[in-house]
Order: structure tokens, then C-alpha cells, then sequence
């Protein structure tokens, strides 16, 4: 792509996530999230590969709908109550079709069939855009109507999306698709928190963004598309198969790493909120998450490929790798322990 394209497209998506989390008004807001999907399409087929072209147009297809139903609950809610503030979502419909259209913005269960698809027929930079960037700005509006959701509504959701997303997470060899339903897991885990603590979610959203930066970029270096490719980087790049190891381990929540954090608080609030059912349950579903995080740490630490694979393996190179992957990967494995800072910041 072009380099002066690339820097237009990236700006935009500064600017439209800026637009989105700094305004007050829903027009604004859905003028924001328009700009961000726009500047995004490009960047998901520039590849020209009708995989990529395909993932374009579920994309947008997808978030075209839940922009219109948007801009239509806040035009209800503006019509009953004479209010445009987005803080001011008061209209019992209106609620439901934000929650709606917010969650198909995000891929939450049941809205979550376009967003494995989509990350798979993009490259793995695009895959980290969609799968921590462009989830900032509903995430942002879901923190902002907050108090106006229905708590049993957001529950159910978070829960079904923990279960969709260990579930189908099993049965897959492609990383990106992994990742995918890691990301449906996690929302699930944001949501459950979110009338109760809103910051708890997005703290919970920024740790998530940090671990899952970590793993993509990992991957970028290595070039692991599938298990069969990760299963060949021991030999190539071991100390990066290690790191990539606990990093996601992290993401799996294990301590003391730094992804036991979000998940010992969330459990921490249901709790206080006579929740503890639900706890338990959003708890025991996240292991089947951990089953498909250990069988991507086992292929890229543990085994070596015990036949030879049809894929073509990649020539041994010395290429440095980015610092930006060191400085991540520190603080996916290392966060955990100014635990008490965070506690006094929230």
C-alpha cells in the first residue's frame, strides 16, 4: 500500500476514535464510528486476495448495520425525552437497540459470526486493529450508557459469549481464528462487570488491548499463521517461543501474571454484588479458553512437528525484533504486581 494512503487511512482512524470518545452527542459519536470504518476498509483488503476483499465487505456490511441502529435508538431516545446527550439514554427501546447495536459492533454473542471471519481474511497488524483498536470506541459508549443498560440483559450476553467463545475456540488451527474467539471470551468477560464498575471493564478493555498486542505482534514476527507454522519457530526463535509461552499464559489468566488481574477483580466485584453464581460460572467457563491458549503454547514451545508438514517452512533469518514486542511482552508477564497502585487509581 501506499505509504502516504497508509498515513491517511491511520489518521483516520486517530480521528475517528478520537471524534467517538470525546463527544457528547450521539451524532457525533456515530460520525466517529462512520470515519473509523471507512478508514478501516481499505487497510483489510489491501492484500487485493478475495479472502481479504470478502472479510471487507462482511465488515462493512456489519458495522454499517449496527451504525444505523445507532443513529435509530438515539433518534428514539431523542424523540421521547428531548435529549441528544449521550449519558441521557433513558427510553426503555432505545436501551435495548444501543445494547444491540453495540455488541454487534464489539462481536458479542449472538452478534459475534462476522468477527472470526473477518480477522481471518485480514493480515495479523489488521487483525490487532480490529481486535483491540476499533473496539475502543463502543467500548467507550457502552462505559458512557452504562447506567442506563439492563444489568440481566448485559449478564446473559457476557456469559454466552464466554461459553461461544471457549467452545469454538477448541476445534481450530488457524491463529488469527484463535484469537478471534479469544477476543469474543474476553468481551464477555468486560461485560459482565459493566453496570456494576464501568472502570473495572475498562481496565479490564486496556489489559486486554496490552496482552493481545503483545501475542499478535509475537506472531507477526514469527509469520505463524497455523499451529503447523508455530509448531517450526522453536528451532528459529526460541527465546520468542518462550515469551510467547507466558504471554499467553497472561491472556489466559493464570497468575501471577499480569491477566489474573482483571479476572481476580471482576470475581471480586460479582461477589460484592451477590453475584457469586454468575462468578463461578463466567470463571469455570474461561478454562475452556485455557484449553486452546496451553495447545497454542504446547505447539510453540513443547513439540516439534513429528511429521513433515505440506506447508513451506521458513529459512532461519537473524532479523532483530522489535523492540515494541519486548516492551509488551514485559508488561503482559510483569503488571501484576503494582496491583495496588491500580486498586487506589480505580
Amino acid at each position: 500500500m501506499n505509504p502516504q494512503a497508509k498515513l491517511v487511512f491511520t489518521t483516520s482512524l486517530l480521528l475517528g476514535t478520537t471524534i467517538t470518545i470525546s463527544s457528547n452527542h450521539w451524532a457525533l459519536a456515530w460520525t466517529g464510528l462512520e470515519i473509523n470504518t471507512l478508514a478501516v476498509l481499505p487497510l483489510i483488503s489491501k492484500s487485493h486476495h478475495p479472502r481479504a476483499i470478502e472479510a471487507a465487505t462482511k465488515y462493512f456490511l456489519v458495522q454499517a448495520t449496527a451504525s444505523a441502529l445507532v443513529l435509530f435508538s438515539s433518534m428514539i431516545n431523542a424523540w421521547h425525552s428531548g435529549q441528544w446527550d449521550i449519558t441521557q439514554l433513558t427510553h426503555p427501546t432505545a436501551c435495548l437497540l444501543m445494547t444491540a447495536a453495540l455488541s454487534m459492533k464489539l462481536g458479542l454473542v449472538p452478534f459475534h459470526f462476522w468477527f472470526p471471519e473477518v480477522l481471518q481474511g485480514s493480515s495479523l497488524t489488521t487483525g490487532l486493529l480490529l481486535s483491540t483498536a476499533m473496539k475502543l470506541p463502543p467500548m467507550v459508549l457502552l462505559f458512557l450508557t452504562s447506567q442506563s443498560l439492563n444489568p440481566t440483559l448485559l449478564t446473559s450476553l457476557a456469559i454466552l459469549s464466554t461459553a461461544v467463545g471457549g467452545w469454538m475456540g477448541l476445534n481450530q488451527t488457524q491463529t488469527r481464528k484463535i484469537m478471534a474467539f479469544s477476543s469474543i471470551s474476553h468481551l464477555g468477560w468486560m461485560t459482565i462487570v459493566l453496570v456494576y464498575d464501568p472502570k473495572l471493564t475498562l481496565l479490564n478493555f486496556y489489559l486486554y488491548a496490552l496482552m493481545t498486542a503483545s501475542v499478535f505482534l509475537t506472531m507477526n514476527t514469527m509469520k505463524a499463521l497455523q499451529l503447523s507454522t508455530l509448531m517450526t519457530m522453536w528451532a528459529k526463535m526460541p527465546s520468542l517461543s518462550a515469551l510467547l509461552l507466558l504471554t499467553l499464559l497472561s491472556l489466559a489468566g493464570l497468575p501471577p501474571l499480569t491477566g489474573f488481574l482483571p479476572k481476580w477483580l471482576i470475581i471480586q466485584e460479582l461477589t460484592k454484588q451477590s453475584m457469586a453464581p454468575a462468578a463461578a460460572t463466567i470463571a469455570l467457563l474461561s478454562l475452556l479458553g485455557l484449553f486452546f491458549y496451553l495447545r497454542l503454547a504446547y505447539c510453540a514451545t513443547v513439540t516439534l512437528p513429528p511429521h513433515t508438514t505440506n506447508h513451506m517452512k521458513l529459512w532461519h533469518n537473524n532479523k532483530p525484533v522489535n523492540a515494541s514486542v519486548a516492551v509488551l511482552t514485559t508488561m503482559t508477564i510483569m503488571l501484576l504486581p503494582i496491583s495496588p497502585m491500580i486498586f487506589t487509581a480505580i
